[in-house]
This record gives C-alpha cells, sequence and structure tokens, in this order.
C-alpha cells in the first residue's frame, strides 16, 4: 500500500532523490526513470510536480541559493551587527563548506549544464542583491560607505565576483586566485566609497592563514 505524503514533502523527496543521482551518477546520465525508481513513484507522480528533468535540477539550484538567501535575510535582520560584520556574517553564510552543494555544482560546471549554471548565477545575484544593498545603506547610514548607487553598486559586484571567483570556470592556482579575492576587496571599497583596507576581512574568509603582517 503506497503511503501518502503531503505535496511538500513528496516533491522534497523527489528533490533529495534526483540530487543524489545527479551527484553520483552524472546530471547527464542519469534520467527521469532512474528518479522514479529511487522514490518509488509513478511517472504521473513526477509530472504533477515537475515537467521535466532540468526544472528538477533547478529546483535543486533554488534549494541551495534560497537557504543561503534566508541565512543572509536572517543576518540583515539583526539590529546589534554593524553594517561591514553583516557583510562578513553574509560572504561566511554563502561560504560554508556543504559536500551536497559542492557535489551540485561541480554537475553544473559541465559543458552541458552552461544554461542551467547561468540561470543559478542570475538567481543568486537577483535574490541577494536586494539584501546587500540594504546593508550597504545602513553603512551609508554609519558613515562608512558612500555611493549613490546601493544596488547597482552590488549588482556589479556580485555579477563579477559570481563569475570570475567561480573555480570550476577558470580554475585559478592558489596565488592567482590570492590575489583575484585581494583585488576584489579593493574593488569592493572603491565602489562602495568605504575606506582602504576596510574590507582586508574578505580577504582573509579565503585565506585565513594568510600573513597580514
Amino acid at each position: 500500500m503506497r503511503v501518502m505524503k503531503n505535496p511538500e514533502e513528496r516533491r522534497n523527496e523527489i528533490l533529495d532523490a534526483a540530487e543524489m543521482l545527479f551527484v553520483t551518477k552524472g546530471y547527464t546520465k542519469a534520467t527521469i526513470m532512474d528518479i522514479l525508481k529511487a522514490c518509488d513513484i509513478a511517472k504521473g507522480t513526477f509530472y504533477y510536480y515537475f515537467q521535466s528533468k532540468e526544472e528538477v535540477m533547478h529546483a535543486i539550484v533554488m534549494r541551495f541559493i534560497m537557504s543561503g538567501v534566508t541565512a543572509a535575510r536572517r543576518i540583515l535582520s539583526n539590529s546589534e551587527l554593524s553594517a561591514h560584520e553583516k557583510i562578513f556574517h553574509i560572504i561566511t553564510a554563502q561560504n560554508q563548506p556543504d559536500e551536497r552543494k559542492l557535489g551540485v555544482i561541480e554537475q553544473l560546471h559541465d559543458v552541458q549544464n552552461v544554461e542551467m549554471h547561468q540561470k543559478s548565477l542570475v538567481e543568486t545575484v537577483l535574490q541577494l542583491s536586494p539584501i546587500l544593498a540594504e546593508v550597504v545603506e545602513q553603512g551609508i547610514q554609519e558613515g562608512v560607505f558612500n555611493t549613490p548607487t546601493p544596488r547597482e553598486s552590488i549588482e556589479f559586484l556580485l555579477v563579477s565576483s559570481q563569475f570570475i571567483l567561480d573555480q570550476g570556470i577558470f580554475q585559478w592556482e592558489e596565488k592567482q586566485f590570492m590575489k583575484k579575492i585581494e583585488a576584489f576587496a579593493d574593488i569592493m571599497e572603491r565602489v562602495l566609497g568605504a575606506a582602504p583596507g576596510s574590507f582586508a576581512y574578505v580577504t582573509r574568509l579565503y585565506f585565513p592563514y594568510q600573513d597580514q603582517g
């Protein structure tokens, strides 16, 4: 007898099974039939929730993105944190080590999944920009930032960092990557009108062992 589950639980069950298949078997090799077998569901049940395998992958990616967005919103709402502290914690939250997430990202770096990867980068920018813009506006009120275009400045910073710092795309050597991070911290200061050196913590987030002396 098939167990009845509420729609959200069933949907997440399908996503969990598909995510495991995409990571272990590969997104291009995994089929909808594989997902059906893993979940022990009928084809009609699958198509009630998703129209295609691509839609499943998009939903999986959105789960990871929205998890980071939820964390960012929680940090934004903390009135005890300064603007710089909020940026520090938001960056930290977005870069938490997660084997599941890394496995999905690896699939996105496959040449056949370029369009899906592009969509994930776009969604990240669209979802995080308004949150970070509010942080910048707080920084302007605190006198640590000075920019007439908080939202647009953040969008440019996010787009550039999401692309140039993606190791799956560029595969920088460690020294090259460190220089990119240092340059990005400097660019953040210039774009947001912050004091020189005030974003040095960005470099330390990626290279905590770096000699700062």
